[in-house]
């Protein structure tokens, strides 16, 4: 197995997380091959949509097995703002669609609440509950760039690696203690301490000891 995979299943900001990954060095593929990404390292799932649209791409283009096994097989993982919400189990934005269900818990919309503007967009802080090797260097209180209506309600506590205060606090990094990372803002669009996090992601190592 050798290098990047950024999974193309039709709505995600491919591009940006393509140039980004070039400018740490790093040559990483866009692609909707399912057997490409089998044999890739790593894996990105970024998204920027629907969260029901996006697993029916998913479905059609048969993406689901190899991201299923690249998480069984330990090999890191990446989600990004929907690619977040996705490795749950289900989503307000689409009642009746299973979600990856990958992560227990599930996605709701932030609630209409006076003041609260929907989507949530823009620059915001993290609150750090779990260092870990995607938040290496990372420190809290960094700003990053949000662009969302949606958060995740993780079933586990544990998951929790960072917070972000909107209306209410929501997950805005997950990890799962082993080999899946996802963050709710854009690491590529967030500048400094984006890159930095994105660094990180490309220099885990790509198998246990």
């Amino acid at each position: 197995m050798s290098g990047v995979a950024i999974i193309d299943y039709g709505m995600g900001n491919l591009a940006s997380v393509e140039k980004a990954c070039a400018f740490l060095g790093v040559r990483a593929q866009v692609t909707s091959d399912p057997k490409q990404i089998g044999r890739a390292a790593k894996v990105i799932l970024p998204g920027v949509g629907a969260f029901g649209a996006a697993m029916g791409e998913l479905k059609k283009r048969r993406l689901i097995a190899p991201i299923l096994d690249a998480i069984t097989e330990e090999r890191p993982f990446f989600g990004l703002c929907l690619g977040l919400q996705l490795l749950f189990e289900s989503s307000d934005e689409a009642p009746g669609v299973r979600g990856l269900c990958i992560l227990p818990g599930k996605v709701k919309r932030f609630p209409r609440k006076k003041g609260l503007k929907v989507p949530h967009m823009g620059w915001n802080q993290l609150e750090i509950a779990r260092r870990n090797p995607l938040l290496a260097g990372i420190p809290d209180g960094a700003f990053m760039y949000f662009v969302h209506s949606f958060y995740a309600v993780p079933g586990d506590r544990y998951l929790v690696a960072a917070r972000t205060g909107y209306g209410r606090m929501f997950p805005s990094v997950v990890w799962d203690g082993g080999r899946i990372w996802a963050t709710q803002f854009h690491p590529e669009k967030s500048q400094k301490w984006g890159l930095r996090i994105l660094k990180n992601f490309l220099s885990i190592q790509e198998t246990r000891c």
